[in-house]
Order: C-alpha cells, then sequence, then structure tokens
C-alpha cells in the first residue's frame, strides 16, 4: 500500500512537471499568448509577454528610458513621478539633449521627450542605423487603441561609446 502511494505521488509530480513545462514552452520560444502585444505595453485584461534587452545596445536603451518615462508620466499621482522624471532624463540623455529638451518645453508648452501634451498607451523602438560614433532609433508612440490607432514617430540619436541620448526630434 505505501509504495502505491509513493507511486502516486511520483506520476502526480511528473503531470505536474508536464503542465508547467506546457505553460511555460511558449514564452522560451519567444511566441506570446493571444491578446498580447511586443511593442512595450499591453492590453489592460491581457497576459503579460516576456521582455528582454542588452545594457550594450543603444536601441535597448532608448526602449528601455522610454518605458520607463511613459511610465512616470503616465502615473502622474505616484509619488515621486515628477523626481523619477527628472532622474530618467538625466540618467540616458546627455546633457546637450537636455537642455534641448527643455527649450522645447518652455517654447512649445509640450513635453520635450514625446513631443506632446498627453501620454502615448504604447511605444515601439527599431533600430534604423549607425555610423560615425553614433546609432539611430525611431520610436512609434501610440496615442489611442483600435483600428486607425494615431501614431508620432521620433528620430532618436545615441553616442555608442556613452550610450546617452544625444538628439531627438519628431521624424518627418
Amino acid at each position: 500500500m505505501r509504495k502505491n502511494i509513493r507511486n502516486r505521488f511520483i506520476a502526480a509530480g511528473g503531470v505536474a512537471a508536464l503542465l508547467a513545462l506546457g505553460a511555460v514552452s511558449p514564452a522560451l520560444a519567444g511566441t506570446a499568448p493571444s491578446g498580447t502585444t511586443q511593442t512595450g505595453a499591453r492590453p489592460v485584461a491581457a497576459v503579460s509577454s516576456a521582455a528582454a534587452g542588452d545594457p550594450r545596445n543603444t536601441t535597448d536603451r532608448v526602449g528601455d528610458f522610454y518605458g520607463a518615462y511613459i511610465d512616470a508620466v503616465w502615473d502622474t499621482e505616484a509619488a515621486g513621478a515628477g523626481a523619477q522624471k527628472k532622474a530618467l532624463r538625466g540618467f540616458y540623455l546627455s546633457v546637450a539633449a537636455q537642455k534641448k529638451v527643455a527649450a522645447y518645453e518652455a517654447r512649445e508648452h509640450a513635453d520635450g521627450i514625446l513631443f506632446a501634451q498627453n501620454v502615448p498607451v504604447k511605444w515601439s523602438v527599431a533600430y534604423t542605423g549607425s555610423g560615425a560614433g553614433h546609432s539611430t532609433a525611431l520610436v512609434t508612440l501610440t496615442w489611442n487603441d483600435g483600428k486607425g490607432a494615431d501614431t508620432s514617430t521620433i528620430k532618436v540619436e545615441s553616442d555608442l561609446a556613452t550610450r546617452k541620448i544625444i538628439d531627438l526630434a519628431p521624424a518627418e
């Protein structure tokens, strides 16, 4: 009888392991369950998808910056959101880029990182090239959900040596 109970526990453990492996396998393969996005935002009712990055990669750093910055702007009611935005700018942007952003904000009365007065609901970053010690990426901001969602694009240039954002401007 004791041997039978032990075999049942072993069998139950094996079944549990197979079920867990079946649930984890799509994430390990890089596929996301339906209803998720790979762009930096997820629908409210969706299952989260996996994210990855490399701190040496300037495009990944631009994505990290925009993701964290949009979170800080989105959560305006959160304690420290304003300080978080300032800290992110100081960490990811060169001094010259910070000055350019401040000048834009004074002139246009809009956020100089998003080039808007409101907050996007999604973002994505795409590498577009590099040369002369710089890397360029395009950040696409999505402003609403649904078909025909409004988007805007920002050209972001990073220094390959410092990995800091050295220039950003609306793409044409």
